[in-house]
């Protein structure tokens, strides 16, 4: 395969708030705004933010649970975002999804066995002894007894289901999965295993993750490259050691200083972060996070930074830090093509 596995190009999505035949303009939620990345085969690549700045609503624009507002969503090429319904299903074997509720994300009328095998039957017809074969050797791979295959969701305990989950995510075999939150409702010592898991999946298996997440310490343990979303907009993208070791972008500074640090010897950042998130239906001129940020200038509150090539090949969006001035202006007309330069090691 040439080129990245997944490439998303300027993806906006606006949800428009009522209509009327008297009205000139719709105000319009703007939950994702521009949004570009790669993710290559075997690369775990994680998006990070507080809530409502768009992570999950980008989950569903790249599984098409919801209709794009504009750009592009190329799996291995081929725009799934402007595929008709014939044509995506022939994708949905190539990209599943697992939810962040490991509840109510599963049918509790279905058996654990049938759960696993179903999306497999949406293509092909199996016989009795070869869903449970299926079923049985997908739930060995995420860490179940066969056994199991005959119990309901409700008959799970929280880290069962959400292995549950990934076994069906892949019962079809796909190249990407999407995992939405995919631990924040589990204990931390069953997050570990999930996560574990998922790693050695991908050791095996060669899957690609695109895994939304506001925990980083869950991001630091498991991801090649971070995405930092804020009001929807990607504000910086970075290999992960370089964004937790030296995070550019202020946002991200503040976020890393806000996370829980189990070494009491580890020295914190103290970033300064006043106010709350400004609404997305009417964000703020310019820099959107410019009413939070210790280091606003005047610019920041005319013009939207571009997302700006750095020296150690991370991207960020900031007219004080990475100012688009001499050779970086080229990067102000930013593009899908600048971000995979940034690949994992």
């Amino acid at each position: 395969m040439n080129g990245p596995l997944l490439k998303v190009e300027n993806l906006t999505k606006h949800y428009p708030l009522g209509a009327g035949i008297f009205k000139k303009s719709i105000p319009v939620i703007r939950a994702v705004e521009d949004v570009s990345f790669c993710v290559e085969a075997g690369e775990t690549l994680c998006i990070v933010g507080e809530s409502g700045c768009g992570k999950s609503t980008v989950a569903r624009l790249l599984m098409r649970l919801v209709e794009p507002t504009g750009g592009r969503v190329l799996i291995e090429g081929t725009d799934i975002a402007g595929l008709k319904k014939d044509a995506l299903r022939a994708w949905r074997r190539r990209m599943q999804m697992v939810f962040q509720d490991p509840h109510s994300s599963l049918n509790p009328r279905l058996t654990a066995g049938q759960v696993i095998t179903e999306p497999v039957e949406n293509f092909e017809c199996l016989s009795r002894k070869q869903r449970q074969a299926l079923a049985a050797e997908l739930l060995r791979k995420v860490g179940m007894s066969p056994e199991m295959m005959h119990r309901l969701p409700s008959e799970l305990s929280g880290g069962q289901r959400q292995r549950l989950g990934i076994a069906r995510a892949l019962s079809l075999k796909p190249s990407l999965i999407i995992a939405d939150e995919a631990v924040s409702a589990l204990d931390v010592s069953v997050q570990a295993q999930i996560l574990n898991l998922l790693l050695d999946l991908q050791q095996q298996m060669g899957i690609a993750f695109v895994f939304i997440s506001h925990d980083l310490g869950v991001v630091e343990h498991i991801a090649h490259r971070v995405a930092v979303m804020y009001l929807g907009r990607i504000v910086e993208l970075a290999r992960s050691e370089a964004l937790f070791e030296n995070p550019v972008h202020p946002y991200t500074e503040a976020l890393i200083a806000a996370a829980p640090v189990p070494d009491p010897t580890r020295v914190r950042l103290e970033v300064p972060v006043e106010g709350e998130v400004p609404s997305p239906i009417n964000p703020p001129s310019g820099c959107a996070f410019h009413p939070r940020c210790p280091l606003a200038v005047e610019r920041c509150r005319a013009e939207i930074p571009p997302l700006v090539p750095m020296a150690d090949g991370r991207l960020v969006a900031c007219h004080v830090r990475a100012p688009a001035t001499g050779q970086s202006a080229a990067a102000a007309n930013f593009s899908a093509a600048t971000v995979s330069a940034i690949r994992s090691p």
